[in-house]
């Protein structure tokens, strides 16, 4: 049964003094009532995603890939219980800051995850045939992504702790600079990665015996995949959430849950998905760590992937 957001409402108490008894939805933060069990089945799914993460990181060394993920889904976990916390007293300040930072900043941290995994693929495939070098292109990508971070972040701490509604809009623009930038960083990485692919098509692969096998594998192609799929979904977020924040803490968008659950936390949950079962394998970045979490990785396979990626290194070092 819907809640009238409206009914009951007292203007004269303070927020922080409000209950479920004295005050209305409206004079929270929301028009809704955070749905418990929906945000709380997010909570357990990011936090079952944390556990191959790390086993999968410490197993192949991947410990940047495993730290950026693991912030990311130490963020949404954080937010979506929050979001719980939300559901049980709608008017308190504290558990809405986390909401707000948490999930706005989390897709940062999986997307310098994804922009790793592109590096390695660059030089598996040809980093001569990159019009930039994987580690230009590393460090442009994850710069950007550090400065949407930044704006993101601050923005929301701008946006909760504003005493105006002038302030608060302002805090919610710096949050819409910094979603923006996020898209449009993604976007590019799209293009770069059609680009790359394109020119992949009209030149000479890196010969390598071991790196032909690995490019050859069903696994590698369907990891791709994901990766991609990942990009895309972050992407649709980043849009869904700077097209929520520009509309208002009022807005439509801001008060419609069920497009919030589906445009962003189904969507991150789709992206991490794919990471750790794609992400983690040291060959490329990518297969053997989807491998391994099938168990079908056997000895002479884990051994080729280690040299693999063992000259991959080295080319990147050159």
């Amino acid at each position: 049964m819907a809640i009238d957001p409206y009914a009951g409402c007292n203007e004269l108490i303070d927020q922080s003094l409000c209950t479920f008894e004295t005050c209305c939805l409206a004079q929270s933060h929301f028009l809704y009532l955070p749905n418990y069990g929906a945000n709380m089945f997010f909570c357990i799914f990011f936090a079952i995603m944390i556990l191959p993460q790390i086993g999968l990181g410490i197993y192949y060394k991947t410990w940047g890939f495993m730290v950026s993920m693991i912030l990311g889904l130490l963020l949404e976990l954080f937010g979506y219980e929050s979001r719980v916390q939300i559901n049980l007293n709608p008017w308190g300040a504290n558990p809405f800051l986390l909401y707000l930072i948490c999930l706005t900043i989390a897709p940062v941290f999986i997307a310098a995850a994804i922009y790793l995994c592109l590096t390695r693929v660059l030089v598996l495939y040809g980093k001569d045939i990159s019009r930039f070098a994987p580690r230009t292109v590393a460090l442009s990508f994850m710069f950007s992504d550090f400065l949407s971070l930044v704006f993101q972040a601050a923005g929301g701490a701008i946006a909760d702790t504003a005493n105006t509604p002038s302030a608060t809009q302002t805090g919610a623009n710096i949050m819409i600079v910094g979603l923006v930038l996020q898209a449009v960083s993604l976007g590019t990485f799209l293009i770069f990665c059609a680009d790359y692919a394109w020119r992949c098509s009209k030149s000479v692969l890196n010969d390598d015996p071991e790196a032909v096998r690995t490019r050859g594998r069903m696994l590698f192609k369907v990891s791709m995949g994901g990766l991609l799929f990942a990009t895309m979904t972050i992407l649709i977020r980043s849009i869904f959430r700077a097209a929520e924040l520009s509309g208002g803490f009022h807005g439509t968008l801001w008060n419609n849950e069920t497009d919030f659950l589906i445009l962003d936390g189904a969507m991150i949950a789709l992206a991490e998905g794919k990471d750790c079962r794609g992400g983690q394998g040291r060959e490329a970045g990518l297969v053997f760590g989807l491998v391994l979490a099938l168990g079908h990785v056997g000895e002479d396979a884990r051994v080729e992937g280690l040299n693999v990626h063992n000259r991959m290194m080295r080319d990147l070092e050159s």
